[in-house]
């Protein structure tokens, strides 16, 4: 999985992934009984053809051939998402792991699946962006659907929206995508606002949370339990496709929403909770985005799969000394001595009322006007 390589001094660099699986395994999560290890496969062109274009695919393998060409088209080739030799294969295995996650939770054999080197959320039906080449996340909501799950429920907490995977779902009524992002209006994609809500077939069924900079973990998990419950409990998913870019980190050096490892944490086990809830516990959470490679992204994604797998380890596990010493002497860098960060994580419910002096209600109430009555819900009490 670390072949998904754009090269030296790219954000999204592959060692990310080694220092997680790393830290998985120093905290004894990969030897529990209940937890298998799948070696991922490489996606076949049929497999990425249910949500990309095959033109596209082509143009992907042509850029494979000769990365140093000139393209202009299908996001290929720039200077977020380079062209390099093996970008193919190397991007079709990181959605067959979340397509083997998807396997395994239609055979029944598991209920959490996790693959946290894929959430390449920005890849559309023909496009590269945003470091994405092929979405994974969105090629697993296909295998879920066409393996006969009648409704998934998308949940996509990065700090960038998650336009690909609501473009490739924008008039499929059969799946609702939820993306709470830093606003476009400071971030890149520069899209996912209140009034993008789905196709002519599919109204309410694209949500978007447009969250003001700066807006810190109280506020941030007050809009997640101002939206998401409410939502998964007018559309009763059968599965959860869930995912968790931590670059929402407040040390996260592309981002402003200053989060904290506890926040995302705790947004993972209410996820879990709603897998719970209304999916029998089927839930597949992959990764996404971030960028502090050795402090935030493996911290926040063993604290996932530690959550995915019923694992005793929470915010205030210390983070084994070898590995400390591992990243201490590989990349010169301390790390936090716990898995989380000790923040505060207070918040205030919705019950509470709206506050329409706080920019972050009045980003709340946008989307639920735009979505709540759609789905019989009241956007005041509901």
């Amino acid at each position: 999985m670390l072949a998904y390589n754009f090269g030296a001094n790219h954000p999204m660099d592959p060692r990310r992934l080694d220092l997680t699986a790393r830290l998985v395994r120093a905290v004894g999560l990969f030897d529990l009984p209940q937890v298998s290890i799948e070696v991922p496969e490489v996606a076949a062109d049929s497999e990425l053809c249910t949500v990309h274009a095959a033109d596209y695919v082509a143009a992907v393998k042509a850029a494979d051939a000769d990365p140093d060409g000139a393209y202009g088209t299908a996001g290929l080739g720039t200077e977020d998402t380079p062209a390099f030799s093996g970008m193919h294969s190397a991007s079709a295995r990181l959605v067959g792991g979340s397509l083997a996650a998807a396997d395994a939770v239609l055979s029944g054999s598991v209920q959490h699946g996790v693959n946290f080197g894929g959430g390449l959320h920005h890849a559309g039906r023909a496009r590269a962006s945003g470091f994405c080449i092929y979405n994974d996340a969105a090629a697993a909501v296909q295998r879920l659907l066409d393996g006969g799950v009648q409704r998934v429920l998308y949940v996509d907490v990065d700090a960038h929206h998650g336009d690909g995977t609501q473009e490739i779902f924008w008039d499929d009524k059969r799946v609702m995508t939820i993306s709470l992002h830093e606003t476009g209006v400071s971030l890149f994609p520069g899209t996912g606002f209140s009034d993008e809500i789905g196709g002519p077939h599919a109204h309410g069924y694209a949500v978007n949370v447009a969250l003001p900079t700066t807006t810190g973990d109280s506020a941030w998990l007050r809009a997640f339990h101002a939206v998401v419950p409410q939502l998964a409990e007018a559309f009763q998913p059968e599965v959860i496709v869930s995912q968790h870019g931590c670059d929402s980190h407040v040390d996260d050096p592309l981002t402003n929403l200053r989060i904290s490892v506890d926040a995302q944490h705790a947004a993972a086990l209410s996820i879990r909770d709603l897998a719970s809830r209304y999916c029998e516990s089927r839930w597949i959470a992959t990764g996404g985005g971030g960028y502090n490679i050795t402090s935030v992204v493996p911290r926040s994604w063993t604290l996932l799969t530690a959550v995915a797998v019923g694992a005793d380890i929470t915010t205030t596990t210390p983070v084994p000394a070898e590995w400390r010493s591992y990243v201490t002497e590989r990349y010169g860098r301390a790390v936090p001595a716990l898995l989380g960060d000790g923040a505060d994580l207070w918040w205030q419910s919705w019950e509470a009322g709206f506050d329409p002096n706080e920019s972050v209600d009045r980003s709340i109430m946008a989307t639920r006007k735009a979505v709540f009555p759609l789905h019989g819900l009241d956007p005041w009490f509901d």
